[in-house]
C-alpha cells in the first residue's frame, strides 16, 4: 500500500513548479485596435493635464535636457581619452564648480549692488531731475522735441520720478523674495542637473530604442533626424551661453571703466536681457544710460556708444559665428517668431522663440527631401501606368 504522504509531496514539488510559470508566462490581455488608441489618447490627456497642473515638471525637464545638450560637448571630447561614465562625472564637477564659484563670489556682490541701488534710487532720481532740463534745451533748440517744451520737460521729469521711485520700492521689496526664493533656486538647479545627469548616462539606450522603434527601412533617416537635433539645439546653446557671457562680461568692464556706478549689477542686467532677440541689447542700455547720466552727459552719450558698439558687436560678429549656423533662418523670421512668441507665451515665449524656430527648421530641411506626394492614377489600361509616380515635396 503507497503511503499517505505522497500526493501532499507531489503537490508541493509542483507548486514553485506552477508558480514559476506563473510568473514566466504571463496570459495576455487582447484588446482592439479601437481600445488601443483610446488607452493612448487618455495617456496623451493625463500627461497634458499634469503638465498644465504643474508646468515646473516641464521647465525641469527642458532646462535638463538644455543642460545635457550643452555638457554633451566636453563629455564628446573627455570620453575620447576615458571612460564615458568618467566623462559625465568630471564634466558636471567642472560644473558644479563653477557655480559655486559664481554663488560665493558674484551672487552677494550683486545682491549687496541691488540694494545700494534700490537706497539710492531717490538721489539718482533728483540728480536726473537736475540734469534732464539742460539736455533737453539743446534738444528743443535744434527742433528736436514739441512746440510746447516746457508742458513736455514737466510732465517727462514727472513720470521719471514717478518710475523710478516706483522702481526702488519695487527692488526693496523684492529683496526678501531674492533672499525666500534661493532655496527654490537651489532645488531647481539640483533638479536640473540630476536629470541632465540621467540623459548623458542613458543617451545611448534612448538612441537605442528609438532605431529599434522605427521600421527598418526608415532607422536611416531616424538617425540623422536625431543627429540633426542633437546638434542644431547643442550649437544654439553653447553659442547662446558664450554669447549672453560675452556681453555681461564686456558691459560690465567698459561701465567700470567709464565710472558708472554699480557696473557688475548692470553686466548681468544686460546679460538677462541679450536672451530677448534684437530687442535685449537696447533694454539693457536703458538703466546704464540713465545711470550714467547722473554723472554728466559725456558720460552718458560714451555710455550710449558704448552699448551701440556692443549691439554692432553682438549683430555682426557672436550671433552669426556662434548662433547662425544652428538656426539657419532668416532674420525676419527670427523677428517675427520673437514677436508671436512673446504674444503667446509672454517672457517664456520670447526666450523660446529661436530654439522652437531651430528645431521648425531641423525638420523642414528633413521633410522636404523625404516627402513625395503622390500622383492621381492615369486612366490608361497600360500597367506601367496605373501604379502611379510621385514628385518631390517642395
Amino acid at each position: 500500500m503507497p503511503p499517505q504522504s505522497s500526493p501532499s509531496r507531489s503537490s508541493s514539488d509542483d507548486a514553485p513548479a506552477a508558480s514559476s510559470a506563473v510568473e514566466n508566462d504571463p496570459t495576455p490581455i487582447v484588446i482592439s485596435p479601437n481600445t488601443r488608441r483610446w488607452l493612448l489618447i487618455a495617456a496623451a490627456l493625463l500627461f497634458v493635464l499634469l503638465i498644465w497642473q504643474a508646468p515646473s515638471i516641464l521647465s525641469l525637464f527642458v532646462g535638463g535636457g538644455a543642460l545635457a545638450l550643452v555638457l554633451s560637448f566636453p563629455v564628446r571630447l573627455l570620453e575620447k581619452i576615458m571612460r564615458r561614465s568618467f566623462a559625465i562625472a568630471l564634466s558636471f564637477t567642472g560644473l558644479v564648480a563653477l557655480l559655486a564659484l559664481i554663488i560665493a563670489g558674484l551672487v552677494p556682490v550683486l545682491v549687496d549692488q541691488l540694494g545700494a541701488l534700490a537706497d539710492a534710487a531717490p538721489s539718482l532720481a533728483k540728480q536726473l531731475d537736475t540734469r534732464l532740463p539742460s539736455m533737453l534745451d539743446g534738444l528743443a533748440e535744434r527742433g528736436l522735441l514739441p512746440a510746447s517744451r516746457e508742458r513736455f520737460v514737466d510732465k517727462l521729469q514727472q513720470n521719471l520720478l514717478a518710475g523710478v521711485q516706483g522702481l526702488a520700492r519695487r527692488l526693496v521689496g523684492s529683496l526678501g523674495g531674492v533672499v525666500s526664493g534661493a532655496l527654490n533656486t537651489v532645488v531647481a538647479l539640483f533638479g536640473m542637473v540630476f536629470i541632465a545627469a540621467y540623459l548623458l548616462a542613458d543617451s545611448r539606450t534612448m538612441h537605442a530604442r528609438v532605431l529599434r522603434a522605427a521600421p527598418h527601412r526608415y532607422r536611416a533617416d531616424v538617425q540623422a533626424l536625431w543627429t540633426a537635433f542633437g546638434d542644431t539645439l547643442a550649437r544654439y546653446l553653447g553659442g547662446l551661453a558664450i554669447s549672453l557671457a560675452a556681453q555681461g562680461v564686456l558691459s560690465a568692464v567698459a561701465l567700470a571703466l567709464l565710472g558708472v556706478p554699480y557696473a557688475l549689477l548692470l553686466g548681468a542686467w544686460v546679460a538677462i536681457t541679450a536672451l530677448v532677440p534684437f530687442l535685449g541689447a537696447w533694454i539693457g542700455a536703458i538703466p546704464a544710460v540713465l545711470l550714467a547720466l547722473t554723472i554728466s552727459p559725456t558720460t552718458a552719450i560714451l555710455t550710449a556708444v558704448l552699448f551701440l558698439l556692443i549691439q554692432q558687436l553682438e549683430g555682426n560678429v557672436l550671433t552669426p559665428r556662434l548662433q547662425s549656423q544652428a538656426v539657419r533662418v532668416h532674420p525676419i523670421l527670427v523677428f517675427l517668431a520673437v514677436i508671436a512668441g512673446g504674444e503667446l507665451g509672454g517672457i517664456a515665449g520670447i526666450v523660446f522663440a529661436v530654439p522652437v524656430l531651430a528645431v521648425c527648421r531641423v525638420l523642414y530641411d528633413f521633410f522636404s527631401v523625404r516627402l513625395r506626394v503622390a500622383r492621381g492614377e492615369s486612366h490608361s489600361s497600360s500597367p506601367d501606368t496605373t501604379t502611379g509616380t510621385a514628385h518631390e515635396f517642395g
